[in-house]
């Protein structure tokens, strides 16, 4: 089943970045995309996953145009199926974790996993306050946070950027089980050949170009 379509998807700053590339996402997709700082891969991200609208091109999600969707209809669908997880965490910090992981839990109406959070290795924590949390501690946080939500599709700027390899390679189990699990699908931008390494399709942006090399 096709859970995205990204069509002839073209943006600019004060340079072109990409133009007319286009990416199809399917249920049990794992895909990585890659390329060079300033390529462009954090914002073709943010485009897919509606919180930046192209310049040119169209982005259909389960189904629905992106371009038909009333700004109701536009949050229904990002709060309920699609999942973020950015560089920056964007966790409530005056929160305790756990508290997070409430607030997303509340929203979706889904239970929070204390399995997850034993695998994650943050169970000892999620009563702290976020500002009190490493990095490390915030990006697993964040990472739970999303998969309580239960999305179709999770989207993932550096996912394991302040992990080591071992907490990264966990991470990475725990989205493949997910993804068979829930029928979802997982879109990552990563600078780590190990993690791309381990996705079904390899992405290389480039020149402002889209090429598949896997």
């Amino acid at each position: 089943m096709n859970l995205l379509k990204a069509t002839l998807i073209s943006h600019s700053f004060d340079y072109e970045l990409f133009k007319d590339i286009s990416l199809h996402v399917n249920e049990g997709d794992r895909i990585a995309i890659t390329g060079v700082s300033g390529s462009g891969k954090s914002t073709f991200l943010h485009i897919l996953s509606t919180l930046l609208k192209p310049q040119s091109g169209d982005v259909e999600i389960l189904g629905k145009k992106l371009d038909a969707l009333s700004t109701k209809d536009l949050v229904h669908l990002r709060s309920n199926d699609l999942g973020i997880i950015f560089q920056a965490h964007y966790l409530f910090r005056g929160f305790s974790a756990m508290e997070n992981l409430e607030v997303a839990s509340m929203l979706s109406q889904e239970s929070i996993d204390a399995e997850l959070l034993q695998r994650l290795g943050i169970s000892e924590v999620m009563y702290q306050k976020v500002s009190e949390l490493s990095g490390g501690q915030q990006q697993r946080v964040s990472i739970a946070r999303v998969l309580t939500k239960k999305p179709r599709i999770i989207f993932a700027d550096e996912p394991t950027g302040n992990l080591d390899n071992k907490t990264a390679n966990e991470v990475m189990n725990i989205f493949d089980e997910y993804i068979v699990n829930n029928k979802a699908a997982l879109v990552l931008v990563t600078h780590d050949e190990n993690l791309a390494s381990r996705c079904d399709k390899i992405f290389h942006l480039e020149n402002k170009e889209l090429l598949q090399v896997k």
